[in-house]
């Protein structure tokens, strides 16, 4: 079932391949206009000719390439499909040119003018045919299979001769010879009788055939039987080959083919399970020469490629196949040389013989590579290694294109260095030394020439580091040797280097610093090797800072950019080292009191190189970064001799020491950080403690951050900013609002943590007795310095006496006021807080009304002095009755009583005050608080009250509503004319 599905499968796609064509021939000839069957123009059919008298043409009209046309249908047949008639923009009414019928055997219709004359227009091009399945799969690929068939059939004849012991080895070897000649022969005649076959695929195959059988003959003969000697062997290839040669280019390229595939294909077919490997090779140099040569002579350029990709097919079988002895090692290795270097030399050229050789000598090098390990890395194979070295240096010079060419081959023999197990030292050293002949000397010659590569100076750094590279991989343990080796490479490296300073191109490419950045790398590598461990950073640094200076004299911006590098690469190692110092020869640390003064100066070191960035480096961000980097390096070396809580004092003394001498942005920036984060865990304790006051929650002095926290955290940062502003006042005004900002954020702290530790409020107690007075000193010592501050700097003012407006109004009108919170006012008539407290809330808003408030600013002040009053009247009434403590609960008949006196007498003074002032929200409020007090004493006061005490009450309310009404009466007459009620009270509104 599966066979019939493949089976159908196939019918339908040659099927819709079949329809595909048609369809595209079809669409073809009805974008040309043509009929697109034959049945549009049978034979008895034809067009009248119809006369057209010709339309006058002026002389500078241009004529339109399409005419009008009138086409007579054709009789429809059945399953004609709809075919679009031309036609022309012009309207069908205008006169027009006929097309009259062409005759049976002609595609193209005649048009006949006003002369009655015929005319033929130019035919079209034919459409090309379309790609025909047929064509392919049943006309061209079975000629070809079936002579690769042919071929194909006489090696398993013979095999299956071999293989059934049916004839003699001498019968098996002559029939295979008389099969290729017949074959052959039946090439020759299948041409000469052309006119029979009409098909020069038939020779090409059966020559093509021929050759393969007359190959597989003669390896029988003498690989497999042994029946001819070797000589006799090679002289037979040699001929079939060049039998090859002429059937291809009597018979055509399918012959070449044809040949290539048998020929390569017959010692895998026929072979034995131990060939003769130098024969082997040599049978294959023979073919793959011989198609090479064809290839050039017919300039078929393809085929002595395919040729030598098949010769490495067979190099890599022949390597990967099993042990090799001497004399096949030396076969193959010969097969590789001539296959990447002698015949692309030879036979190959122009620009595919530039990618051929490149291509063949780095494939050559690869498995002459595979050779060498497959080998046991002996010095026979590592030899053949170096002749391929030597044609690659010498096709390198001998053509431009492949000036790059041992560079891959160099790659190649380092990387089998470093994988040979176990070499011995004097086996290494030898391998080293010729690499460095074949690949260095050349290298480090032309370096520096006018026709120099930037290969070359790869290839000196290379080996400049490959001898510290070697022994790393295969020496244990490591010596002192190892110094030895990593400064010789430095010595080569900076000597090349050297060679080319007074170079005019130095500049214009990396050789340069390729040399360069090489001859740090192993200094470098070698003070590793020979200083202790605590000093490989330092030793780094110091090859970083030589190579910034280094940059300078020379102007070269590529060894400052790999100083970069280097520079980045010492911070690492400075990470993994640290606390590695250990002035006894053991174990050490951070904190071991001995080890840090060591530890100190490492930083040290790297703090001088960062400062070496910054003064001598030419990258546009080389002095802020060298800058940052240098606070940063010297805070951790200072850091190494202070006790921890001193550490905080670094960056303080950095911001000073930047302040007093020299301004420098990016490191002011970087010790500003620093004190910032030294300050954050002060800063979040006071916030947080700050934060939970916000919400009612007294703020105790042991929440807050130690004197010495604050001293050195806060209190040092503050100071030494004030100082860099103070020498160094910034200009912009945005800057400057920045740092003042800054300023207040780590003062305000400071000031506030200094002044809770004078009243020193532990637990809730010392909070009741204490609290108000605590807030109140607060508050005046920030009007105070807002008073101070009032002239110098208005903005600084400002912003203080917010802040002690700010704080009294929510602490201590809000939050923790006296009249519901537990807050000691004291006892009269010793101690009375509620007059200061009071005092100085008047006079923050006398002061705010002296700065020219905005109207309605000014109208909110007006309602906080109006609150005010309520509050404190309220307060003394109530410190009047119940002492220090106004929370407590319980009101007396007597307190009660004077509370509505007291809010009357209050409501009498607004309405006076708006009266003088011209206010109506004063008289508004003096209306409210009347008619407040109004309601007290109907619905509470006079509800409990009996006797004189009710009628003092009524009394007292009715005289102060009489006394009300009188003084409306008095300034503010009915009679009045709203111009005049407007003139004297401008707030009044209708």
């Amino acid at each position: 079932m599966l066979w019939l599905l493949v089976l159908a499968l196939f019918g339908a796609v040659v099927k819709l391949w079949t329809d595909i064509g048609a369809l595209r021939l079809r669409v073809r000839a009805m974008e040309l206009g043509q009929p697109t069957r034959l049945s549009d123009f049978p034979p008895n059919w034809a067009t009248p000719a119809v006369h057209v008298p010709a339309e006058p043409v002026e002389p500078d009209a241009v004529v339109a390439p399409l005419v009008t046309v009138r086409v007579v249908q054709p009789p429809r047949h059945p399953g004609d499909e709809e075919l679009p008639t031309p036609r022309h923009p012009r309207e069908s009414g205008d006169p027009a040119p006929a097309i009259e019928a062409a005759p049976a055997n002609e595609m193209t219709p005649r048009v006949r003018g006003d002369d009655g004359t015929r005319a033929t227009p130019p035919t079209p091009a034919a459409p090309r045919p379309a790609f025909s399945f047929e064509d392919l799969f049943g006309r061209k690929l079975p000629i070809w299979a079936g002579g690769i068939t042919l071929a194909v059939c006489g090696f398993l004849i013979v095999k299956y001769s071999i293989d059934a012991g049916l004839l003699s080895p001498w019968v098996r070897v002559v029939g295979g010879l008389l099969f290729g000649s017949g074959l052959i022969a039946g090439a020759e005649a299948a041409r000469q009788n052309e006119h029979r076959v009409r098909d020069p695929r038939v020779a090409q195959a059966l020559s093509g055939a021929g050759v393969a059988t007359l190959y597989a003959a003669i390896l029988i003969a003498t690989n497999l039987y042994h029946l001819i000697p070797p000589l006799t062997a090679f002289v037979g290839l040699a001929g079939v080959t060049v039998l090859a040669g002429f059937l291809s280019i009597r018979f055509g390229a399918p012959s070449a083919v044809l040949g290539l595939v048998g020929g390569l294909a017959a010692p895998a077919l026929v072979g034995s399970g131990n060939p003769n490997v130098p024969l082997l090779a040599a049978y294959l140099s023979l073919a793959v020469g011989g198609l090479a040569t064809l290839g050039r002579a017919q300039r078929w350029w393809w085929l002595g490629v395919a040729a030598l990709a098949g010769g490495f097919g067979w190099g890599l079988v022949l390597i990967l196949g099993g042990a090799l002895d001497l004399t096949d090692r030396l076969s193959v290795g010969g097969f590789l040389l001539l296959l990447g270097v002698g015949l692309p030399v030879l036979l190959f050229g122009g620009a595919r013989g530039h990618l051929v050789r490149l291509v063949g000598t780095l494939a050559a090098a690869a498995q002459l590579a595979a050779l060498v390990a497959t080998g046991g890395y002996a010095m026979l194979e590592w030899s053949l290694f170096g002749l391929l070295g030597i044609a690659s240096v010498w096709l390198s010079r001998r053509e431009k294109p492949l000036a790059d060419l041992p560079a891959p081959a160099l790659v190649v023999a380092l990387l089998l260095m470093m994988a040979w197990p176990l070499p011995t030292e004097q086996d290494l050293a030898i391998v080293l030394a010729g690499a460095a002949a074949i690949f260095g000397l050349p290298a480090a010659w032309r370096v520096w020439r006018p026709d120099a590569r930037l290969a070359d100076a790869g290839a000196v750094a290379a080996l400049a580091a490959a001898p510290i590279v070697l022994w790393l991989l295969h020496a244990d343990p490591i010596d002192r040797d190892a110094t030895l080796l990593a400064l010789l490479g430095a010595a080569v490296a900076g000597g090349v280097a050297a060679l080319g300073w007074r170079n005019a191109t130095r500049r214009e490419d990396i050789r340069f610093v390729l040399l360069t950045a090489t001859a740090a790398t192993l200094t470098a590598t070698a003070a590793a090797f020979a200083l202790p461990e605590m000093w490989i950073a330092p030793a780094w640094a110091a090859v970083a800072a030589g190579l910034v200076l280094l940059a300078d004299r020379a102007q070269d911006r590529h060894v400052e950019r790999f100083a970069w590098l280097a520079g980045a690469a010492t911070l690492g190692l400075y990470v993994l080292t640290a606390g590695r110092a250990d002035p006894l020869g053991h174990a050490g640390g951070l904190f071991d009191r001995a080890a840090l003064p060591l530890e100190s100066l490492r930083w040290a070191i790297a703090t001088a190189t960062a400062l070496v960035f910054a003064r001598w480096g030419k990258l546009p961000a080389a002095r802020p970064i060298g800058e940052i980097a240098a606070v940063l390096l010297g805070y951790v070396a200072v850091a190494q001799l202070l006790p921890t809580a001193l550490l905080p004092l670094i960056p303080a003394a950095a911001l000073a020491a930047l302040g007093w001498f020299r301004r420098s942005d990016a490191a002011t920036i970087t010790a500003g950080v620093l004190a910032t984060a030294w300050a954050a865990w002060p800063l979040g304790q006071w916030l947080a403690g700050g934060g939970g006051a916000l919400l009612g929650l007294p703020l105790y002095v042991d929440a807050l951050p130690s004197l010495t926290d604050t001293a050195t955290r806060l209190l040092a940062p503050a100071v030494a900013a004030a100082l860099l502003l103070w020498r160094h006042p910034p200009v912009d005004r945005t800057v400057r609002l920045g740092w003042t900002v800054g300023l207040a954020l780590l003062g305000t702290p400071v000031a506030h943590i200094a002044y809770k530790q004078l009243f020193a409020l532990h637990g809730a107690a010392d909070f009741v007795a204490h609290g108000l007075a605590e807030r109140t000193l607060w508050e005046a010592l920030l009007a105070l310095a807002a008073v101070g501050l009032a002239k110098r700097v208005p903005v600084a003012a400002r912003a203080l006496g917010i802040a002690a407006m700010a704080h009294l109004g929510w602490f201590t009108l809000v939050i923790h006021d006296p009249l519901w919170s537990d807050q000691a006012v004291g006892a009269l008539p010793v101690v009375n807080l509620l007059l200061p407290v009071y005092a100085l809330a008047f006079g923050l808003l006398w002061a705010a009304g002296r700065t020219g408030l905005p109207p309605h600013a000014e109208r909110a002040r007006g309602w906080a002095q109006m609150l005010l009053v309520l509050l404190f009247a309220a307060s003394a009434l109530r410190q009047l009755f119940q002492g220090s403590l106004l929370a407590t609960h319980g009101v007396g008949e007597g307190e009660d009583i004077l509370r509505s006196v007291v809010a009357i007498g209050i409501a009498i003074g607004f309405l006076q005050w708006g009266i003088r002032r011209r206010s109506r929200d004063w008289r508004i409020a003096s209306l409210v608080v009347m008619l407040g007090a109004v309601a007290k004493v109907f619905l509470l006061d006079t509800s409990g009250l009996h006797g004189l005490l009710r009628i003092a009450s009524f009394a007292a309310l009715g005289f102060s509503l009489i006394g009300i009404g009188w003084l409306y009466s008095r300034y503010l007459p009915d009679d009045r004319s709203p111009a005049e009620a407007g003139a004297q009270d401008p707030e009044h509104n209708t």
